[in-house]
Parts: C-alpha cells; structure tokens; sequence
C-alpha cells in the first residue's frame, strides 16, 4: 500500500530540467550577461554547491572575479524565487496531501535555493519531508538521501513512489524495493502518470 510520494524538484515540480538552468537563465536574462560564459564560470562551483562542500556566499566574489563583472548576489536570490514551477504538477501535489498521502521532496540541489523556495509558496505546510543533497552530502547516486527521507516519514520503501524527470536517478531507489515513475520534462505527459498513479493504487 502506498503512502508517500516523493517528488524530485527540477524537471517534475519545474520546467526547466535542472535548477542550474534555471539560475543562469535568469540571471542573464536580468544582468545581459552571455549565457555561455555565465554557464562556464557557475558550473566549475556546481558539483560543490550541490553537496555543500560550498555555499553561494563563499564562490560569488570568485565567480564575479571569473566573469570579469560584478554581479549582484540579490540577482541570485531572485532567480530563486523566479524558479518556473509547473503548476499542474502543484495542484496534483497538493490533491495528493488532501486524499493524505505523505508528500516528500527528495533533490540534488543547494541548500540556500530549496529553502528560499519552500519559504516563498509555503510548502512546509505541503512537504512532510524535504531531503537536500546539500544539507547531507549526498545525492540520489546513494541510498543515503532516500534513507534519510524514509526515516522522515516513518514509512518504508515499499510504501513509497519515487518521480524523477532523469532515469540515472531512479536506479538506486529501485534497488531499494521502492516504486519508481520516470517522468519526461520535455513532454510533460500527466495523463501517462495518471495511468501510472492508477496502477499503483494511488486514487485522488
């Protein structure tokens, strides 16, 4: 029997396939800067961002240094909140808690971002568990990040649906004895995760 859904972030709850994405575009699109030398210099923090070996704080002198430009760090924290979310995907979300599925966020992702997010639409009211890679560094490669949300909800495994927009990420909750939806960005097909829901026995 099912009991939680855990959504990952960027590529199911968003538009854009990653939150990267969504950083760079936006602050070029405010700042005029190119996007391609923008990507270059914000992608050599990335990996470190993501498993909080860093903070934004600590690489933003640098990564202005790298661009030749200084860039306001309120553009950051702005292209946060300016995260394009897939309100569709919400409202699914937000029917789910009603019908009293456990909802869980599990993302690879930066600390400052998820929280700024969570935050801004009140999704604390929403998430019963929200597992950042940075917050534990680790991401969806290891067991420990679904552990760590497992244990949050006080369910096991079995109990719970993953949906990931990338396919290398459901390999791990699988072997773990979780259910797994893949879930295309680019096509956004919520019928097929409809019928996917329906097989699993999740009605709402």
């Amino acid at each position: 029997m099912i009991k939680a859904i855990l959504f990952d972030f960027d590529g199911v709850l968003t538009t854009d396939a990653t939150g990267s994405m969504s950083i760079c575009n936006y602050i070029c699109m405010k700042t005029g800067l190119d996007i391609n030398k923008f990507k270059n210099e914000y992608y050599k923090y990335n990996e470190d961002l993501l498993y909080g070996k860093t903070s934004h704080g600590e690489i933003w002198g640098k990564l202005c240094e790298g661009l030749n430009t200084e860039v306001d760090i309120n553009i950051l924290y702005e292209s946060f909140i300016n995260t394009p979310i897939d309100m569709r995907m919400t409202a699914i979300m937000d029917e789910l808690k009603q019908e009293n599925y456990k909802i869980g966020m599990v993302t690879d992702n930066k600390k400052d971002r998820i929280d700024t997010i969570v935050k801004y639409y009140d999704w604390n009211k929403i998430f019963d568990a929200v597992t950042v890679s940075a917050e534990i560094g680790s991401g969806k490669d290891y067991n420990e990040i679904f552990l760590k949300t497992i244990q949050s909800l006080n369910v096991s495994a079995d109990e719970c649906v993953f949906i990931d927009n990338q396919e290398k990420n459901l390999i791990i909750p699988k072997s773990m004895g979780m259910n797994v939806i893949y879930f295309d960005h680019e096509n956004r097909d919520y019928e097929k995760l409809m019928k996917e829901f329906k097989d699993l026995s999740i009605d709402f």
